[in-house]
Formats: C-alpha cells, structure tokens, sequence
C-alpha cells in the first residue's frame, strides 16, 4: 500500500492573535525606522513571510554616498529610497521571494513603491501612519493587497 501524504491548506491566524503580531511587527519596524540618517522623517520597513523577517529596510541613501538624504534647502533628495524600496531590493539579492509576505512599515507607501510593493508579490501591507497622498493605498487594494492600518493609539492598546 502506497504512502499517503495528507496535505492541508494552512489555517488562517485566529484575528485577536494576528493584531498582536501587526503590532509586535510595526514596532520592530518603528526601531528600525531609528537607523535612518534622515532629519524630515524616519521610516522603517519590515517584510514577513510565514511568520519570519525575511529582510528589513530604512529611507536613507544608496551603498556609497554621504548618509544625508536632504540638501542645503532642506528637502529630500531624490536619490533617497525609500524603506520598503530598500528593503524590497534586499530579497532580491537573496535566494528568498516576498511572495505572499507582508510588509510592515511605518509610513503608508508611495504611488512608486506601491507599484514595487505589488510586482514583488507582497499580498499585505500594514502601516502606522498615513502619507500625504493616499493614492499608493488605493493602488494596492485596487491590486487586490490586503492593506491594514493600525494607528498610533491602536498600537498603544493591548
């Protein structure tokens, strides 16, 4: 009699259990955000796949320039990538896949790195805090990507 292997679709994560890891997650993600050389503002990245960091990511300047992401007028300059794009960019230089992970971040993403966050596979996206523009948002869950937000007085409640 041949071996039978029994092979059961995994089981979704009980949703009380699921907001704990959200949140346990965005602050790992909220830590990281503190490793920016950026003075407007910190962002951190997360990206989770069954359960495991798969890779990280802050905004900041790419592998061999100055660490300062603004010019003399103050404002971001353009060579600065962004978290999830940094983060995104080391997968793809390791022998993982964001295939289904999700990606924890502190700051809602862009319209260009949403476009990165949906081409690499990511099926959910988690924020704290909202950017300008939403229209990054849109797209993904236009994407058919889970998008959760979880506020600052959220991420304070057990």
């Amino acid at each position: 009699m041949p071996l039978q292997l029994r092979i059961s679709a995994p089981q979704k994560m009980n949703p009380n259990k699921l907001n704990k890891y959200d949140k346990a997650y965005l602050r790992i993600a909220k830590e990281w955000s503190r490793l920016s050389y950026c003075n407007r503002k910190q962002v951190g990245a997360i990206i989770v796949k069954d359960r495991m960091i798969i890779s990280d990511g802050y905004n900041g300047t790419p592998s061999g320039f100055q660490n300062s992401c603004e010019g003399e007028d103050g404002l971001t300059l353009w060579y600065v990538l962004h978290a999830e794009a940094n983060a995104i960019l080391k997968v793809a230089g390791s022998t993982q896949s964001c295939d289904k992970a999700t990606l924890y971040i502190t700051l809602s993403p862009c319209k260009e790195c949403s476009k990165l966050i949906h081409q690499s596979g990511i099926k959910r996206v988690v924020y704290q805090e909202g950017y300008k523009d939403q229209s990054g948002i849109q797209f993904l869950k236009e994407a058919g990507v889970e998008v959760v937000h979880i506020s600052e007085t959220e991420m304070n409640e057990k």
